[in-house]
């Protein structure tokens, strides 16, 4: 099995083990605070509705990615994760627009009336640590291979990992008379929700809309570049996304009085070492005589 293949089975696992793991905890949370009338844990649990839907789009998003390029996709399908990606990021943002308006709705009414539960900290503790072990393993694959889908998973579990704290120290409070810090913590929760959401739409729109490639990697093409004599300069440096990697081309000028096959020769010694970078998927080199 190629890097490749594991990759996109790496990140269909994650994206199969967040939607059994985010139905279980949602169910648990929205008995819990409907039961006790946590807002904050009610906000959890939309947040957990959301991380299904997230879970949801990684799988098919990543099924959709592996496709092999064809006659109609030359370049393959991997801009689907950024497709699906950009899909999680808006309902991300609507979710916690939403949130954030019903819990502002409940201070101004001062219609905060969480009572204390035990059952409302154990089920904070069970999110910590089913979350936990979910963040640890998407944490590991996701440093093993760079796919948006993946990476984004794991940061919307360490998240989590944060917002049960979050709750489990409103509930707390509840036990002292503080239970307006119920509807405080869930806008926090919502605020949350929706930068991360923001930063991934971001991120999605960018690749989605062709953003050149990075200037570091840039820099090693062009230092690449200038490591070879027979080039005497260079212009129209393209970058272009196609899935996590870039497609490069760049004209280059050579001596004009050298054979055809020795420029070609140049080009294509040029582009196999730039291909070989990590993130570059396709070197394109144009010979001009000088």
């Amino acid at each position: 099995m190629s890097e490749e293949e594991i990759r996109y089975k790496t990140t269909g696992r994650a994206g199969i083990i967040g939607i059994i793991g985010n139905i279980f905890l949602m169910i648990i949370k929205l008995l819990t605070g409907f039961t006790f009338k946590s807002q904050a844990m009610i906000a959890d649990a939309m947040n957990s509705a959301g991380d299904i839907f997230s879970s949801v789009m990684t799988t098919i998003g990543n099924k959709i990615s592996s496709v092999p390029k064809d006659e109609d996709h030359n370049l393959g399908h991997g801009k689907a994760e950024y497709i699906f990606s950009l899909l999680i990021s808006i309902a991300m943002i609507l979710v916690a627009g939403k949130l954030i308006i019903d819990d502002i709705t409940k201070l101004i009414t001062n219609q905060n009336d969480i009572v204390f539960s035990w059952l409302l900290i154990g089920t904070s503790a069970l999110t910590i640590i089913v979350k936990f072990f979910m963040f640890l393993y998407t944490y590991i694959q996701s440093k093993k291979f760079k796919n948006i889908l993946l990476e984004a998973n794991m940061k919307d579990h360490r998240n989590d990992c944060i917002v049960a704290l979050c709750i489990l120290i409103s509930t707390i409070a509840s036990k002292f008379g503080l239970s307006a810090l119920d509807s405080v913590l869930g806008i926090a929760i919502s605020i949350w929700i929706g930068v991360t959401g923001i930063k991934i739409f971001i991120e999605s729109y960018n690749i989605l809309m062709d953003k050149s490639i990075d200037e570091e990697t840039k820099n090693k093409i062009l230092e690449i570049v200038a490591s070879y004599p027979e080039i005497k300069k260079y212009n129209h440096f393209n970058s272009s996304p196609v899935g996590v990697k870039y497609m490069i081309s760049i004209s280059i000028y050579v001596d004009g009085t050298i054979n055809t096959f020795e420029s070609h020769e140049i080009a294509d010694r040029l582009e196999k070492e730039i291909a070989s970078l990590d993130n570059i998927e396709l070197a394109i080199i144009h010979v001009n005589p000088i």
